[in-house]
């Protein structure tokens, strides 16, 4: 690895950040395990792993597109838009990848398709806010919405809620898809054109 590339990586703290990735993902895991083996509940009961584990790792993920030295990024002589979108995706693929670990079984419910879902959704949530509103809160606008989702989603699968509640249904919804994906694409965008909003203080 060049120094320069190495640079990139010391100053995000993506050494940390991975490790709070796969932190979150092994407390989703053992929770998901949890919740299952309880009585009564069956496949559904890991709706809270599959809802809440993507919007933590999405916060950590766009927290770490954060620059101490903007101003000297945003002249340098190369390009930074290769390395942000790199960044964005090798994060996402890991994430994804061990997520969706932690969810086995049932892939036509709340299984390694809504995992992966809602990974895309929440960092193209968060990679938007990043660029918008800055990467130290680019956790607040998808922790507001999923929390209000969580809430608010109709019980039954499909319709206008696999639109606007995406994040709680289940794998197979193509419309649920369809949002978290554009959401991704839309996020990762904005992020490359325009980069990381500058932070003061």
């Amino acid at each position: 690895m060049s120094i320069q590339p190495l640079l990139y990586v010391r100053s995000r703290a993506l050494p940390l950040t991975a490790a709070t990735l796969i932190g979150i993902a092994l407390v989703a895991a053992r929770a998901a395990d949890w919740l299952q083996d309880q009585p009564y509940f069956d496949h559904t009961a890991r709706v809270p792993v599959v809802v809440l584990a993507p919007l933590l790792a999405s916060s950590a993920i766009g927290t770490s597109l954060h620059s101490h030295s903007d101003e000297l990024d945003r002249t340098a002589v190369r390009r930074w838009w290769p390395r942000r979108l790199l960044h964005l995706l090798a994060l996402t693929a890991v994430t994804a990848g061990a997520l969706a670990a932690a969810v086995p079984g049932h892939p036509e419910e709340f299984g390694v398709p809504a995992m992966v879902r809602n990974v895309l959704g929440a960092t193209g949530v968060a990679a938007a806010s990043a660029a918008l509103i800055g990467a130290r809160l680019s956790w607040l606008p998808m922790t507001v919405y999923g929390g209000a989702v969580y809430l608010a989603a109709p019980r039954a699968p499909g319709g206008a809620g696999a639109v606007w509640a995406w994040p709680m249904q289940p794998g197979p919804q193509g419309a649920a898809w369809a949002v978290a994906m554009t959401a991704y694409v839309a996020g990762a965008a904005l992020l490359v054109v325009r980069g990381v909003r500058p932070e003061r203080g």
